[in-house]
C-alpha cells in the first residue's frame, strides 16, 4: 500500500485489499476467518507481521491467528493474555482514531505483562516518522454497535509489526487499518454466528436422530413387548378411550386392533371392578381387576398407567401397561378358598362360618321393650369399641366422643322370633347337625368309608337349602346351615327335612351305610356373638339327641 505522500492510490492496491475483505466474508468457518483477516493484514495492507487476538468467554484474549512469520506464529499461536493487561495496552500511548500507538519510549513498561508478543531487532531509527522494532500498534475490533453506541463489545485486537516501508503509517495507512479492523470485527461477528448456527444445526440434527432413534426404540419396545400395552387419551370428553394397542394386549384380550380403538378401559372391565378401575389414580394408578375377552370371558390383569407428554405443552396420554395375572390369581384364589373351606367336602370351614355369622351381627341389640332400650343407653358412651362392619360395609363407628346410634341408621338389625309366639317374625336360624352313629362307621368300615359319608352328607346339607344359605363344616361330624328370613315352624320344617335326606342309605365303600342326625335350632340377634350363637344352638342339639330314645340314633 502506497502512503498518502503519493498523489494517488495504485488501483491493484485497491483491487487487493477489495479481494481479502472479500475472502474475510466467504471463509468456510470462524478459524479460515480469522486466518483470512491476519493475512489480509500482511498482503493488502502493506505490514511484515499481524496477529489477531480473540476474546474468549471469559474476557481473556487468545492468538487465534498469526501471519507473517512462521517462528512467531509457532511461539505464540493459542497463548493467553488477560483482560486486564489488554486493558492497560489500549488505554495508554497515542490514539489515531480508534487505533493505539504505543511508541518505543513507553512500550518498555509492557515487557513484563502477561500479553503473547514477538521481538524483531533493528537499527534505531534515523529520522522522526522512522518505524521503531519495539513500536506497537492495534487496531481493536468491535462488534456493530446500535443507535447513539458506534462501539460494541470488544471482540478482539489486530497487532501489526514492521511497515514495509519502514515508516510509521500516515493519515491514509491509519485510516486504512480502521477500516480494516472495522470489516473484520463485522465478518468475524458473522463467522461467529454461522459457526453457532452451524452447531445448533447439527445439535438439532443430532437431537431429532436421537429423538427418531428413541421413538424407533419405544415403537419396538411397545409392538413387541411380551406383556400388554396400550396409549389411551388422557383429559377431556374421551379421557381413557383407547388409541392404540401392542400385539400382546390384543391376544390376551382376543380382539384386533382396530376393535379395540372403539373401547375405553370402562368399557372392558368387569361391573364388579368398575369401583376398582375408578378408585385407581390416572397417574401413576395400579389395579388388579379383571377384562372382557371377545368370547365373553374375564382375564386378571395388572392394570398400571404412567403419563406421557407428546411435547412440553402438548398434550398428555397415558401410557397403560396390562400384565395378564390369570394364573397368580388363580392360586391366590386357591389359597384363599383352603383357607376358608374345609378340604374334604368343600364347605365352608369354622372360621369362614364365625365370619359370615359375625358379618351380620353388631354391638347393641335391638329389642323394643323399654327396659332393655333403657339399660343400653345407661351404657358408658366413652366405652371404646372396635370399628364393626356389616355385610353390606356398613361401619359401626363406636369411637369416643362419636353417637353411639348414629352408626346405625343403615344397619339392618338382626332379630329373633320369640318362643311360644307367632307373630310372623323372621330371623337367622343357625341349625346345629351332629350325625349318629357315624363313630360305628369309622370303626367298622375305615375312615375311608367315613369320609364318604361326609361327602354325601355335606352334598345332601347343600341340596336341601335355599340359595344363599349357609352349610358349613365346623368339624369332625359336626355341621351348621345359616339360614335367614325363617320363622321358628320354618325352620323345624327345615330340620326335618334335612334329618330326613340325611338317614337315607350312603354308599360308603361298596356297602350301604346310615347315619342319623340331631339338630338343634339356635337363633342369632344383634348384642350376641357367633361364639355364643353357635353354643347356644349346640347346647339344643345335645337337648335333642337326649330327647330321642337311643334306638332312633343308631347307624350301620
Amino acid at each position: 500500500m502506497e502512503t498518502e505522500s503519493e498523489p494517488y492510490v495504485r488501483l491493484a492496491s485497491l483491487r487487493q485489499l477489495h479481494q481479502v475483505m472479500a475472502d474475510m466474508n466467504t471463509a468456510r468457518s470462524l478459524a479460515d476467518t480469522l486466518q483470512t483477516v491476519a493475512d489480509g493484514v500482511v498482503t493488502a495492507l502493506g505490514y511484515e507481521l499481524a496477529c489477531v487476538n480473540l476474546v474468549r468467554p471469559d474476557g481473556d484474549l487468545v492468538v487465534a491467528a498469526f501471519a507473517g512469520n512462521a517462528a512467531a506464529e509457532a511461539l505464540i499461536t493459542g497463548r493467553v493474555g488477560s483482560r486486564e493487561s489488554w486493558e492497560r495496552r489500549l488505554n495508554m500511548g497515542e490514539t489515531w482514531g480508534d487505533l493505539v500507538f504505543i511508541p518505543h519510549t513507553e512500550g518498555w513498561v509492557l515487557d513484563d505483562d502477561d500479553v503473547p508478543q514477538w521481538y524483531t531487532d533493528g537499527p534505531a531509527p534515523r529520522f522522526e516518522d522512522e518505524w521503531h522494532p519495539a513500536d506497537r500498534l492495534f487496531a481493536p475490533m468491535y462488534a456493530p454497535g446500535g443507535q447513539g453506541n458506534p462501539h460494541g463489545e470488544l471482540i478482539g485486537v489486530i497487532s501489526v509489526d514492521r511497515p514495509r516501508n519502514g515508516r510509521r503509517p500516515g493519515a491514509w495507512g491509519r485510516e486504512a487499518l480502521q477500516m480494516y479492523a472495522f470489516q473484520a470485527a463485522i465478518a468475524i461477528s458473522n463467522a461467529r454466528l454461522r459457526s453457532n448456527m452451524q452447531r445448533a444445526l447439527v445439535r438439532l440434527e443430532r437431537e431429532q436422530q436421537a429423538l427418531r432413534a428413541s421413538e424407533e426404540s419405544f415403537r419396538q419396545a411397545f409392538e413387541y413387548a411380551p406383556s400388554g400395552m396400550a396409549i389411551a387419551e388422557m383429559g377431556g370428553e374421551q379421557h381413557g378411550r383407547i388409541l392404540r394397542t401392542n400385539d400382546a394386549l390384543c391376544r390376551l384380550l382376543g380382539r384386533p386392533a382396530s376393535a379395540m380403538r372403539r373401547y375405553s378401559f370402562s368399557d372392558l372391565v368387569h361391573p364388579e371392578d368398575i369401583g376398582t378401575l375408578l378408585r385407581t389414580s390416572a397417574e401413576g394408578g395400579r389395579a388388579e381387576l379383571r377384562l372382557a375377552r371377545r368370547d365373553g370371558t374375564y382375564v386378571w390383569v395388572s392394570l398400571r398407567n404412567s403419563v406421557v407428554a407428546d411435547t412440553a405443552d402438548g398434550p398428555r396420554f397415558l401410557l397403560t401397561h396390562v400384565e395378564d395375572i390369570e394364573e397368580r390369581k388363580r392360586r391366590e384364589l386357591q389359597l384363599a378358598h383352603r383357607a376358608s373351606h374345609d378340604s374334604l367336602t368343600g364347605l365352608p370351614n369354622s372360621a369362614e362360618l364365625r365370619a359370615r355369622l359375625s358379618a351380620r351381627l353388631c354391638q347393641r341389640p335391638q329389642s323394643t321393650h323399654p327396659a332393655e332400650v333403657d339399660a343400653y343407653e345407661s351404657y358408658d358412651s366413652t366405652y371404646t369399641h372396635p370399628a364393626v362392619y356389616d355385610a353390606n360395609g356398613h361401619g359401626f363407628d363406636f369411637r369416643p366422643g362419636a353417637d353411639p346410634y348414629d352408626a346405625y341408621d343403615h344397619h339392618v338389625h338382626t332379630v329373633a322370633p320369640e318362643e311360644g309366639r307367632d307373630d310372623g317374625t323372621k330371623g337367622l336360624a343357625v341349625l346345629f347337625c351332629d350325625l349318629d352313629g357315624f363313630k360305628t362307621i369309622n370303626d367298622r368300615f375305615g375312615h375311608n368309608a367315613g369320609d364318604a359319608v361326609l361327602i354325601e352328607v355335606a352334598r345332601r346339607l347343600s341340596r336341601g337349602v335355599r340359595d344363599g344359605d349357609t352349610v358349613a363344616r365346623l368339624g369332625g361330624d359336626e355341621f351348621v346351615i345359616l339360614a335367614d328370613g325363617l320363622g321358628r315352624a320354618d325352620a323345624q320344617d327345615l330340620a326335618v327335612r334335612l334329618r330326613n335326606e340325611i338317614i337315607q342309605p350312603i354308599r360308603a365303600e361298596g356297602r350301604a351305610v346310615r347315619v342319623g342326625a340331631s339338630f338343634g335350632i339356635g337363633w342369632a340377634h344383634c348384642g350376641m356373638t357367633a361364639d355364643e350363637v353357635l353354643k347356644s344352638a349346640d347346647e339344643r342339639m345335645y337337648v335333642e339327641k337326649r330327647s330321642r330314645p337311643k334306638q332312633h340314633r343308631r347307624a350301620g
